[in-house]
Order: C-alpha cells, then structure tokens, then sequence
C-alpha cells in the first residue's frame, strides 16, 4: 500500500517578535499606548536582531506600563 504525504512547499515564515498590539498613539511620555515603544524604537525595530528586540520587550518595555 502506498503511503501519500503532503508537504507544503512554501512553509510559513515565523511570524515577527513584536509587541505591537495594533494602537498606535504616543502619549505624553512619548510612548506608543498600545506597546509601550519609543517612535525610535518603533523606527529602528526591523533593523533590531531578535536578542536585541527579546531584550527590549523582556526588559524595558514592562518598566514602562501607563502609570494610574
């Protein structure tokens, strides 16, 4: 019996490390309110490697939630 297997030619890219949330508007501390990036960080983010945007979203970003 022969066995058929698909394998589809064209996988999907993984899709991009981000934290955008699809809000974007910066608040009067010049932070994006849905990611908490800076506009250069949100300028210089597809130039950024993995680590450095890992870094940045593990270590920074948290340190910037909206105060209440």
């Amino acid at each position: 019996m022969d066995r058929l297997m698909y394998n589809d030619p064209a996988p999907l890219a993984p899709s991009p490390l981000t934290p955008c949330t699809g809000i974007c508007k910066l608040d009067d501390r010049g932070y994006c309110l849905g990611c908490q990036r800076t506009g250069d960080e949100i300028a210089r983010w597809r130039g950024m490697n993995d680590a450095e945007r890992q870094r940045l979203m593990r270590d920074v970003l948290p340190t910037r939630k909206t105060p209440p």
